[in-house]
């Protein structure tokens, strides 16, 4: 059960999302409960009420029961949403370019500092790499401290995500996205 997980949270979004996850879930499984329990009373129920054309009560309960149940889900993630496109005063701005098969960083806020990232091959991964995930060239960034992303494509579209700091950006041929993040504890991710 440990591999079909989320990863472990290092940012205040990730957490967030992580709790967004759960409250979805449970709805769901009440929802599943109550549809469980009516198939089964069905199932067992004598027929009195089969002569029965219309009726206003139950059309309205099953119309604004699903409307209701939208709403305690949606709530929380337009909030949710609203969070992870804000972005705050950044210490440290990274420029991201995809490249097929690679990417490339480039630091430019002190020093210039560029260097490519290729993906391991899964062939030569050890046992405590991240499988898709792990490259040749790791990116170090700072804790506790707002880190703004650039992100765009030199070739084709990509997508540029770090699981657990809950990040996933598209990354276009002649588009600047961004997005912020803040790392609230040492790793590697």
């Amino acid at each position: 059960w440990a591999n079909m997980n989320l990863q472990d949270s290092a940012s205040p979004i990730m957490e967030q999302l992580i709790s967004f996850h759960d409250h979805t879930l449970m709805i769901i499984l009440m929802i599943i409960s109550v549809v469980a329990y009516m198939m089964t009373t069905l199932m067992f129920n004598k027929y009195v009420n089969r002569y029965m054309l219309e009726g206003q009560m139950i059309e309205v309960a099953w119309t604004l029961a699903p409307a209701v149940i939208l709403v305690f889900i949606a709530m929380p993630s337009l909030r949710l949403l609203y969070l992870m496109d804000e972005i705050h005063n950044p210490s440290l701005t990274l420029k991201v370019i995809g490249h097929q098969w690679y990417w490339s960083y480039e630091y430019s806020d002190f020093t210039k500092v560029e260097f490519d990232a290729y993906m391991t091959p899964q062939d030569s991964q050890e046992i405590n790499m991240f499988r898709l995930l792990d490259t040749d060239n790791h990116t170090t960034l700072p804790m506790n401290s707002f880190i703004r992303i650039i992100i765009t494509a030199a070739d084709v579209l990509h997508s540029w995500t770090v699981p657990s700091l809950g990040v996933k950006t598209d990354a276009t041929p002649g588009r600047l996205n961004q997005c912020s993040f803040l790392i609230n504890r040492p790793g590697l991710f």
